[in-house]
């Protein structure tokens, strides 16, 4: 399984070429998306336009986005909404996506320090992600 970021890996035309890559090694995709909504956006548009993608990676409602989830940017959450486990295909614009910049822009003047959280085990040896 080939797991390239597009927002590390050179966007959606990079990724679109190591997913042809890895087609011809048999060889399945799945874009890893962490980071927000235009990423996970871009990743979805890989994920119906490549015949190998597998599974879609993203953080969407996880416990350590508290108060600052990947969809809070949005307009319209809807196009990056999942239902049973599956995302549908938007027909809007463009990523599909309307970026709220009067949210960015105060999430901006707050500021953030968001460090990952450190998790133990019940024992109190240390847990990792």
């Amino acid at each position: 399984m080939a797991q390239p970021d597009v927002s590390h890996a050179g966007g959606i035309s990079e990724v679109r070429r190591i997913a042809a890559m890895a087609e011809t090694y048999d060889v399945s995709l799945a874009p890893h998306c962490p980071l927000g909504a235009i990423s996970l956006a871009s990743s979805l548009h890989l994920a119906f336009a490549v015949p190998n993608f597998l599974i879609q990676e993203q953080s969407v409602g996880l416990h350590y986005n508290q108060g600052n989830d990947v969809l809070d940017y949005l307009v319209d959450p809807e196009p990056l909404t999942f239902t049973g486990g599956y995302a549908r295909r938007t027909d809007r614009p463009g990523l599909g996506v309307e970026v709220d910049e009067r949210a960015v822009e105060r999430a901006a003047e707050l500021g953030h320090r968001w460090r990952g959280p450190i998790w133990r085990h019940p024992d109190g040896s240390f847990a990792e992600w």
